[in-house]
């Protein structure tokens, strides 16, 4: 007996469903999360204290990176990577008590994020697809 075929047409419908679907879900879940109070502190140009860290966000592009913010102190961090390129990149991070912590590949125009915790030290947060990192992809970031 053969399996019928599933129109294209019909399962682009299906995936557009449930990722919206994903996406409210996730829109949900940000506004109802409670807690009672705000995260003290203060937050450099492009930041904001989120539940999981101080959200930092990383443009990036053929063949830059460009942080939203440059002053770091010990903490808890989400680095947020936006895809303005035309090509998939990634965000990797290496430094004092984090090894290879990344996102997923990221394709043009999608984001991704990674959580950290930094220490004081130096830190190295580079694109690890290919030899984008060789081709400009690279900050050094300083913490404490």
């Amino acid at each position: 007996m053969a399996i019928p075929a599933i129109p294209a047409h019909t399962t682009r419908t299906a995936l557009r469903t449930t990722a919206g679907a994903f996406c409210a879900a996730l829109v949900l879940a940000a506004c109802s999360s409670g807690g009672g109070g705000q995260a003290s502190g203060s937050a450099g140009s492009g930041t904001t204290q989120a539940a999981s860290g101080t959200r930092v966000t990383v443009t990036e592009s053929e063949f830059m990176l460009k942080l939203s913010r440059s002053s770091f102190t010990p903490g808890t961090y989400t680095f947020v990577a936006d895809n303005h390129g035309t090509i998939t990149h990634a965000l990797s991070i290496d430094g004092p008590g984090v090894e290879d912590a990344r996102t997923k590949d990221i394709p043009a125009g999608h984001s991704g994020t990674v959580t950290v915790t930094l220490k004081k030290g130096t830190y190295d947060v580079y694109c690890p697809v290919d030899s984008h990192k060789q081709m400009g992809m690279d900050q050094h970031i300083k913490v404490g």
